[in-house]
């Protein structure tokens, strides 16, 4: 018998804020010092809702939205502070 398998996506599972807040939560913590994890869980979430309309709100294009989350991409700290805000959170520094 054959098993189909299929590829899981994070972003369908993103459905609160609260959801998105624990995942990025969860990658920041796992992240290997990169930022590779939390562009990653920006990105899941960003797909999550409305990419359109978050690439508006943060006065970026939609692709150029997607090209800064992508796998290769390298988002400015100033992307990511924004991204965050029009996301309703906040970077915070602990120790």
């Amino acid at each position: 018998m054959s098993e189909t398998f299929t590829k899981w996506d994070a972003a369908e599972h993103v459905r609160t804020p609260e959801d998105a807040r624990l995942y990025l939560e969860a990658c920041a913590e796992e992240d290997p010092g990169d930022g590779s994890l939390i562009r990653a869980a920006l990105n899941d979430i960003a797909r999550a809702g409305n990419m359109s309309r978050l690439a508006r709100e943060i006065g970026m294009s939609r692709e150029g939205l997607y090209k800064a989350l992508s796998e290769h991409g390298n988002p400015s700290f100033a992307t990511v502070m924004r991204i965050a805000r029009a996301m309703g959170m906040q970077v915070r520094i602990t120790g």
